[in-house]
């Protein structure tokens, strides 16, 4: 059975950072795509950013970029995502994914996903 485990949200003041966590296992993870996505309340899902198996290949979501940074530790089957610099506006429920074949922003091109981590930033 596929699982797909994300951590380290929580609440954080506008400028801080936080560092989430993405575990899988019942699967090979170190052939697969992983990315991070969000959906805040009334919103659509929002790809953040994405990393191919091998980590050779990363892409940001414009909203993050210089802001946010994915990495992989394949030896410890976990993604990370790096936020810094955080507003309000990224609140939102932060979601992991993993897909075999494509390393997209696109929802829809994954197949596993966790249950989410909820970050809130105040202001």
């Amino acid at each position: 059975q596929v699982q797909v485990v994300e951590s380290g949200g929580g609440l954080v003041q506008a400028g801080g950072s936080l560092r989430l966590s993405c575990t899988a296992s019942g699967l090979a993870f170190v052939d697969y795509a992983v990315a991070w996505f969000r959906q805040a309340p009334g919103k659509e899902r929002e790809g953040l950013s994405w990393i191919m198996w091998n980590g050779g290949h990363s892409d940001y979501a414009e909203s993050v970029k210089g802001r946010f940074t994915i990495s992989r530790d394949n030896a410890k089957n976990t993604v990370f995502l790096q936020m810094t610099s955080l507003k309000p506006e990224d609140t939102a429920t932060y979601y992991c994914a993993a897909d075999l074949g494509f390393c997209t922003g696109s929802p829809a091109d994954y197949d596993y996903w966790g249950q989410g981590t909820q970050v809130t930033v105040s202001s």
